[in-house]
């Protein structure tokens, strides 16, 4: 038992590996494709404040540790299983350069293996609903009107000012703007990792094996564990300075060609947005709101001006993700209960 522990933690330090350089191109696709940064430059700083947004809360990580599934009906396999469905969907979007969801694909993939394990009724459906179909919509919704009325209110600002001031100037915003991204992308994506391992490590006191490890490894009560938050905040960050050049293009110009003033306040409000969830305890798409949030800054100039085949290709994505990688983790969940479980 303690051994399948063990692989379930490795594969969810894995998982937020690949969410880090998956989702690298949250926080700095505008301020790479505008200039203000070099790729490698801006992965290293985006890395280092994720980490520190990672280690900020762990409200997100609660809701997933124990908000879709009861502790005590979730194996290690079925954590397993979830994790081999939302890293094979991760890994499937991001070779094609698709900004999908890794929140959503792991929660997808949650769903298909307590599914896979304990039949329909066990999992929450009414939470999925509240919790993650909801703020489907309205997350991106809410980027989108928040960058459109900070464009709107930017340009009028700076109307009466020189191009090359307004210029000069976005582009020293935007360091700040793509920090803030950063930190805020951290204290919500990362937490989901913290929450699966939390979940497994609960289905683990639950099965009664308490007793074989060490008592500082395991939670107390719904609190996360300092190591693993540690240990997420670290895998993300690392994940992140690896990049996610693929998913960067598609972001950073193949929706709109973005200037440093659109860069800035697209990262303004899915900073905004993005922490608003976080402290909420809301496990959003960090993806979703800042994608919505570069449709809304092109927006605000005309909508011809963003590319909505591309905007479509991402949505239809983002529909996918959840059933998907549900289906994923169901099959995954059926193979490990026939090698491990008898």
């Amino acid at each position: 038992m303690v051994s399948l522990l063990v692989c379930v933690i490795v594969a969810a330090i894995i998982f937020d590996y690949i969410n880090g350089f998956h989702d690298a191109a949250n926080a700095i696709a505008t301020v790479v494709s505008t200039g203000v940064l070099p790729v490698r430059t801006a992965v290293m700083i985006a890395g280092i404040l994720n980490f520190f947004g990672a280690i900020t809360g762990t409200a997100v990580a609660k809701t997933i540790a124990s908000g879709f599934a009861d502790p005590a009906i979730v194996t290690q396999t079925v954590v397993l299983a979830a994790l081999i469905g939302a890293c094979i969907w991760n890994l499937i979007t991001w070779w094609y350069g698709i900004p999908s969801s890794s929140s959503h694909a792991l929660i997808g993939g949650l769903a298909g293996a307590v599914v896979g394990k304990a039949g329909v009724s066990a999992f929450k459906w009414k939470a999925l609903y509240q919790k993650v179909l909801i703020p489907l919509v309205a997350s991106p919704l809410i980027g989108f009107v928040v960058a459109f009325i900070l464009m709107i209110a930017l340009l009028w600002i700076v109307r009466r000012r020189s191009p090359k001031v307004v210029h000069n100037t976005s582009r020293r915003l935007q360091l700040v703007s793509a920090c803030t991204m950063a930190f805020a992308h951290g204290s919500n994506d990362a937490q989901k990792s913290m929450g699966i391992i939390t979940l497994a490590l609960l289905s683990f006191v639950h099965a009664g094996h308490a007793g074989s490890v060490p008592h500082w490894l395991l939670p107390h009560g719904d609190k996360v564990p300092t190591w693993v938050i540690i240990a997420c905040a670290c895998a993300i960050a690392a994940g992140t300075m690896g990049g996610g050049k693929r998913i960067i293009k598609t972001m950073g110009s193949k929706i709109i060609r973005i200037t440093p003033i659109q860069g800035f306040a697209a990262e303004t409000a899915g900073a905004i947005t993005i922490l608003g969830a976080s402290q909420f305890g809301v496990p959003v798409s960090t993806t979703h709101v800042i994608n919505a949030c570069i449709m809304g800054v092109g927006a605000s100039k005309r909508v011809s001006a963003v590319r909505w085949g591309v905007a479509g290709n991402i949505l239809t994505a983002w529909v996918l993700t959840l059933p998907l990688s549900a289906g994923i983790a169901w099959v995954a969940m059926k193979a490990l209960a026939l090698f491990l479980e008898g």
